[in-house]
């Protein structure tokens, strides 16, 4: 809130006063209106002072607002980058992973039964074979069962002899993924970086306009405080214009009032000078006014 001047220590001219003041009375009221104006001049400057502080800081706080959007627009361009490089990864491990899915596809690796199982089962019904007493018939069905075993399981690991490149294929594609990975991991960071200059951006805006607001009060406060410092300038100068006009009159009263007694000393010495050259006596104090006139 605005810090108002304190209106009763205010002086006023009217032009009641101007007129029917004394001269003394005028001097004094000139006194207190230039008293009063310097007073009100000193208030505006300190509330200038205060309000130039004030634009100074917010201009600070603005300089710092605009560096953390200028740090935050670096970290988004970053983002994105690492955002394209990862999306660029990441259709590169796809299609190395399809490249892997089509490969087991063609070798049909993902059909029937693995290697390791083969195996196991093979063992099983070798130590079957091995440890149970078994008809003739029996034992040829499990001989026949262990060799079909032993066909699938050489098939299956041709198979794999050859798709000797589908591990490494697939190897290459988790390294890219993980590759990726990371430039996600990247994008997270930065993102996160960029937001924290984002808020501190908008924290300083805030802080700008709140002081920007002060500023604002300051400056009314300033020219409150000068409309009123000049106003009573100018009733000084008018009440000093009221005082010249009375030194002038009473110059001219003054000078008339020299006129008129220097104008009825000629006429007293001439009427003496007469009486001189009529051959009437004159005393001390009638030659000393001829002599005043320069008659004698």
């Amino acid at each position: 809130m605005a810090d108002s001047i304190d209106e009763s220590k205010n002086v006023t001219v009217t032009e009641e006063d101007l007129e029917n003041k004394s001269k003394g009375e005028l001097i004094k009221l000139a006194g207190q209106l230039r008293d009063r104006r310097n007073e009100l001049n000193q208030m505006a400057s300190e509330r200038a002072s205060a309000r130039d502080d004030l634009n100074a800081k917010t201009r600070e706080k603005v300089d710092e607002a605009q560096e953390h959007r200028e740090k935050r627009d670096e970290l988004n361009e970053q983002v994105q980058e690492h955002k394209d490089q990862r999306n660029e990864l990441n259709a590169e491990a796809n299609e190395l992973f399809d490249k892997v899915d089509n490969l087991k596809n063609d070798l049909e690796l993902d059909e029937g039964t693995s290697v390791e199982q083969l195996k196991e089962e093979i063992e099983d019904l070798e130590f079957k074979q091995q440890t149970e007493v078994l008809s003739s018939e029996d034992e040829k069905e499990l001989i026949e069962k262990i060799e079909t075993k032993r066909e699938k399981l050489q098939e299956k690991q041709e198979k794999l002899d050859q798709g000797g490149d589908l591990e490494e294929l697939k190897e290459e594609a988790e390294e890219v993924r993980s590759e990726a990975s990371k430039h996600h991991q990247k994008v997270t960071e930065l993102a996160d970086e960029a937001q924290k200059h984002h808020n501190e951006m908008i924290e300083a805006y805030r802080e700008a306009d709140e002081i920007r607001d002060e500023a604002d009060e300051k400056h009314e406060e300033f020219v409150e405080a000068q409309e009123a410092a000049d106003q009573h300038h100018e009733d000084f100068v008018r009440v000093q214009k009221r005082l010249r006009e009375l030194d002038k009159k009473e110059e001219e009263q003054e000078r008339s009032q020299r006129e008129e007694k220097q104008e009825a000393a000629r006429e007293e010495a001439e009427e003496i000078y007469q009486k001189f050259k009529e051959g009437e006596t004159l005393d001390t104090e009638d030659l000393m006014k001829l002599q005043k006139a320069g008659k004698l």
